[in-house]
């Protein structure tokens, strides 16, 4: 058997997530706490399987109980179960040591299934948080947008810097006003700015004004 613990100041949900668990023939809810510091002395005290976490309790949140629990017991297998989705609650969960994040708007059966996994020592992730983080993995990897502009594209963004037109631009560099042009498109599309001001913003913010 798999035994869990089930922490969320909702009574109805750990009522109906509970029986649901219960009634698996593998699983067994062998504990329930109504807030994250009764959560963290329910958990030590049990030593379960599986603690299922939400987030906003009352008392001390399921981050900081995930926290307590880990740095004292670094075995447990934590999944988040939640309403949220935003950055400032799925980050600091998973890094406070939660193996696995799960919505509450998923179906009984695939918080079975997220239980399960989860005790195999997989982790199991929403889609949705999947793709968060690998948009933040993807953003982490790569490359400033200013390091995609030529010498000459950077000669010329500079000189945007001090507020000269494309014809004062063309006219220093000694290119056709045309050329200019097409530098100031290829520095806008590169840099993913809307106009010059806005180049002209992230130049200064990047300390490439020199």
């Amino acid at each position: 058997m798999i035994r869990v613990v089930f922490a969320d100041d909702h009574e109805m949900v750990r009522i109906g997530v509970s029986s649901y668990l219960s009634n698996q023939k593998d699983i067994e809810v062998v504990g329930e706490a109504s807030d994250g510091a009764e959560a963290v002395d329910l958990v030590l005290e049990l030593r379960p399987d599986v603690i299922l976490m939400d987030l906003v309790m009352k008392e001390m949140d399921g981050i900081e109980a995930t926290k307590r629990i880990v740095d004292q017991w670094p075995e447990a297998k934590i999944i988040i179960v939640t309403s949220f989705l935003d950055d400032e609650k799925v980050y600091p969960a998973l890094e406070s040591g939660a193996t696995s994040y799960m919505l509450k708007t998923s179906k009984a059966s695939e918080i079975a299934d997220a239980v399960r996994a989860t005790h195999n020592g997989e982790m199991v992730l929403e889609p949705e948080v999947t793709g968060k983080m690998m948009t933040k993995m993807r953003r982490g990897n790569a490359r400033p947008p200013h390091e995609e502009l030529t010498n000459r594209e950077i000669e010329v963004l500079m000189l945007m810097t001090e507020g000269k037109t494309n014809q004062e631009i063309a006219d220093q560099l000694v290119i056709a006003l045309k050329t200019v042009k097409t530098h100031v498109s290829n520095i806008l599309e590169k840099l993913e700015v809307q106009d010059r001001t806005q180049a002209v913003i992230y130049a200064f913010k990047n300390s490439l004004v020199k």
